[in-house]
């Protein structure tokens, strides 16, 4: 079933962060909670991950008011991120379809800038990124093989 959800970057306190949200919304955390950068296979000619950075959150997705998914991810500038008010929301769609996904990602992305083009991730899903021609930051990801 398709959805939308709220995707936050923070800089190095995703799980504080996150922490309180549970605390205000109740509720647990999806899948199994906090995804951490080193549990990522490395990636080919992909520089190693500094220790400092290993237990930062890579994902984690808390379901808020029955229906809205609230993720979230640390961007540390260690590794190429610069997390400033404005670049730390996303709008993450997360349709039925890959021709949809192609559909809506072509759109969103024109006139725009593509930040992450669509492709295959590890995690098994169809994922890209990209900034409207407002300055809205919008991913994609599909779960549809």
């Amino acid at each position: 079933m398709a959805s939308v959800s709220t995707y936050l970057n923070f800089a190095r306190n995703t799980e504080d962060a996150f922490n309180y949200y549970k605390s205000v919304f109740g509720g647990e955390f999806f899948g199994n909670g906090f995804m951490r950068f080193k549990d990522i296979p490395p990636a080919p000619g992909a520089p190693p991950l500094a220790d400092g950075d290993k237990d930062l959150i890579m994902h984690v997705e808390l379901r808020i008011l029955n229906s809205h998914s609230l993720m979230g991810t640390d961007a540390p500038e260690s590794m190429g991120f610069k997390v400033n008010f404005g670049n730390n929301q996303y709008i993450n769609l997360q349709p039925d379809t890959r021709a949809e996904t192609d559909k809506l990602f072509a759109a969103l992305s024109s006139g725009g800038e593509v930040t992450m083009p669509l492709q295959e991730m590890f995690w098994g899903d169809y994922f890209g990124s990209c900034t409207d021609q407002f300055g809205v930051q919008w991913m994609f990801n599909c779960n549809q093989k």
